[in-house]
This record gives C-alpha cells, structure tokens and sequence, in this order.
C-alpha cells in the first residue's frame, strides 16, 4: 500500500511526531505507514486521514494486485 502522508504532511508543515500525536500513535507507526511497511486498521487511517484533511482514499492508494485469470 502507498500513501501520500508524507506529501500531506508537508502541506500542513507536520513533523511525523506531531501527526502521531494527533492521530494518537506513535512516530515509528507514522514511519512504517510512510515507508509502505505497514497497513494501518480502518481506524487509524480514518484519524491520519482526519488530521490531514482528507478523504481515506486521498492518503492511502491501494496497489492493485495482477489479476490471477488468464
């Protein structure tokens, strides 16, 4: 999965601590989520969402999988 936190971030001139702070988790769990290393609960990306301003879909960009049918 992919995300724009970091770009969003910067838009709000946001540190990775004082996202985590506000969406209530802490800074390594903002790092994972920004290098791909982590997928958050439905939850959480609602928080970093609404602390960013943004719609779910707007922050975290799915990656479709290859399509398994020939």
């Amino acid at each position: 999965m992919k995300t724009r936190i970091k770009e969003l971030r910067a838009r709000y001139d946001l540190t990775q601590e004082e996202l985590a702070k506000k969406a209530g988790v802490r800074r390594e769990t903002i790092l994972f989520l920004e290098k791909g290393k982590y997928n958050p609960s439905l939850k959480l990306a609602h928080d970093i969402a609404k602390v960013l301003k943004s719609k779910i879909e707007e922050v975290f960009i799915l990656e479709e999988e290859p399509s398994s049918e020939g």
